[in-house]
């Protein structure tokens, strides 16, 4: 049974939806590939957006496409704290009593009342490869990092999807703070 897989660190960075895609661009944009991602059919754009807390700003946080159904800002706790936002660690698309902030792009303005989320760790799987580690969607599994700050991160979310590419994603402050870098490898504990 398989047990190693790579790691990558994700960085702030928002999904817009098409509504306030078109609000914050023009109507109808469509946005710009720079990069694939990881991930089958994700990839980051040339576009960027500034977020707007109670207590700061963050400007340039590049957004990711393609567009989804909800708009969603990822970010770092410390980001949240900038912002003057309450840090709610959630998984993807999880939004509901989440903070809000105004988004500010070159056409326009949105405000969104709920979205701004620091992702909870979690590892995409290919169907095969839950098959080869023995897991299944949404199990929950820790994961032990090597290294001279090894440590084991807990409470991991497994994904699986015949949509999905092998690899665990952590904030980059979590990243940091274990000495890893993306493409590491770290190994799966049941």
């Amino acid at each position: 049974m398989r047990t190693q897989l790579p790691i990558a660190l994700s960085n702030k960075h928002i999904h817009l939806s098409q509504k306030d895609l078109d609000i914050l661009f023009g109507e109808g944009y469509q946005l710009t590939k720079m990069k694939d991602l990881s991930q089958p059919g994700q990839y980051a754009c040339d576009e960027k957006v500034d977020v707007v807390g109670p207590k700061g700003i963050l400007k340039g946080v590049r957004i990711l496409g393609p567009v989804r159904s909800n708009t969603q800002f990822e970010l770092s706790i410390s980001d949240a704290f900038a912002l003057g936002v309450k840090p709610m660690v959630r998984n993807s698309g999880d939004i509901k009593g989440t903070p809000g902030a105004k988004l500010i792009g070159p056409k326009g303005e949105v405000e969104i009342s709920e979205g701004i989320i620091v992702a909870a760790r979690h590892i995409h799987m290919h169907t095969s490869d839950g098959e080869e580690f023995g897991v299944a969607d949404k199990d929950i599994v820790s994961i032990k990092v090597g290294g001279e700050r090894g440590l084991v991160f807990n409470n991991v979310l497994v994904r699986v999807s015949e949509d999905f590419a092998l690899e665990m994603h952590v904030d980059v402050e979590e990243g940091n703070a274990s000495g890893i870098k993306n493409g590491d490898l770290v190994e799966l504990v049941k």
